[in-house]
């Protein structure tokens, strides 16, 4: 008589094979993240634009991955997650190239700026086709009841990804300018696609002819929206910490951030198995308590110490509750359709940051920096009686 496998070894057997996924993911957001702390330097300095220029050239990156999102996911379903992510690679390595010729054009500021745009927007698509295929293509790897361990993991390997990217992206810049980022965009994709031409790629789901999009925005919205109002605290801190500690002299101004990646990183490798384990939606609705607290806390704090227990606590509390409604975004749709599913839930995380940012912008210049962790520790707390309601519906289906 055959034994089922310990949960402990079914974990280990899920990280094995998720590792080729989590490194696509690795390699794709490094791209990103080396270059977001560069190119306002590199636009302002060495082109010799403005402020809305460099706004232009960061949220052409941020644009072309919000409208990519539906794309990403329906080539996902009809394709198979591991092509969608070498799509994705491709093009990371072609907007790399496109940071390259534009560095060749510098002495021409307006050509320069031209193919620069190209290659942010490029940039943005390649991000929705690795994170969109990397979360599908990790889905139809694993058995179904991991879904919310598939999530975690892969967001971990991006979240790590920009931590290390920014650092790292300061470096090269430094040592001789945007013509080693373009070098680095274009190099490291093709070395992860040499890489991956072995890894095990499952057959995509077959399809029904008609769309069903209806169908799988009627399941996701819910769980959506519940993720966009607790990406309004993760907004928060990726935006105003280090501003925050800057203006109250808080050293490192950094910190913030850091303790919030930490904790964020932390938790999902360790715990990362209670969505499936406890259901997503209630594992949701506690964590997105904690984060509440958390920034609410970083609003309230006098010194630079509880401020940063309050990002930790943050990051602790939103590392659950993206994956936990993840898993009932999956939860809702057949398997042919997770690309698509998670395409269009990850899309709300990008409509809450292009929208929220911009008002906790205008709160601060308003009513100051501490006011923006408060009132984003509110929005966030809306989504406690979402993911009450989900836990609700998850019994009475059952």
């Amino acid at each position: 008589m055959s034994r089922s496998p310990s949960p402990s070894s079914a974990a280990r057997s899920a990280a094995i094979t998720l590792l080729p996924v989590m490194a696509a993911v690795l390699a794709g957001f490094l791209v990103v993240g080396a270059a977001l702390p560069v190119l306002p330097l590199h636009v302002s300095r060495d082109l010799g634009f403005g402020s809305v220029v460099v706004g232009m050239v960061a949220g052409a990156q941020f644009a072309a991955s919000l409208l990519s999102r539906v794309w990403s996911g329906s080539y996902s379903d009809t394709k198979g997650g591991k092509r969608a992510v070498v799509t994705g690679l491709v093009t990371a390595m072609v907007a790399g190239l496109l940071y390259l010729l534009s560095s060749v054009f510098e002495d021409t500021p307006t050509l320069s700026i031209t193919i620069l745009l190209v290659g942010r927007a490029a940039l943005g698509g390649a991000e929705s086709f690795i994170i969109t295929g990397g979360v599908s293509w990790g889905l139809a790897l694993v058995d179904p009841a991991h879904a919310g361990k598939v999530i975690a993991w892969v967001g971990t390997a991006m979240f790590a990804a920009l931590a290390c990217g920014g650092p790292l992206g300061a470096l090269l810049f430094a040592s001789h300018g945007f013509v080693t980022i373009g070098a680095f965009s274009t190099v490291l994709p093709l070395l992860v696609l040499l890489v991956l031409v072995r890894a095990k790629g499952p057959l995509p789901q077959p399809r029904p002819a008609k769309s069903d999009f209806g169908y799988v925005i009627g399941a996701v919205w819910l769980p959506g929206v519940a993720a966009a109002l607790s990406s309004i605290g993760y907004g928060a801190i990726l935006a105003f910490s280090s501003l925050l500690y800057a203006v109250r002299h808080w050293q490192p101004i950094w910190l913030g951030f850091t303790a919030f990646g930490v904790a964020l990183i932390g938790v999902r490798v360790v715990c990362g198995h209670l969505p499936d384990k406890f259901g997503g939606a209630r594992i949701a609705l506690w964590f997105v308590l904690v984060q509440s607290a958390g920034l609410i806390v970083m609003g309230l704090a006098r010194d630079g110490a509880n401020a940063s227990v309050g990002a930790a606590l943050a990051g602790l509390g939103y590392s659950l509750v993206f994956p936990g409604l993840g898993v009932e975004a999956v939860r809702g749709t057949s398997p042919e359709h997770r690309g698509l599913a998670m395409g269009l839930y990850t899309a709300f995380l990008d409509v809450a940051m292009a929208i929220g940012s911009p008002l906790l912008g205008w709160i601060a210049d308003r009513d100051g920096l501490s006011t923006v962790f408060i009132v984003s520790g509110g929005v966030t707390l809306c989504t406690a009686a979402i993911a009450a309601r989900l836990v609700g519906s998850e019994r009475a289906t059952r």
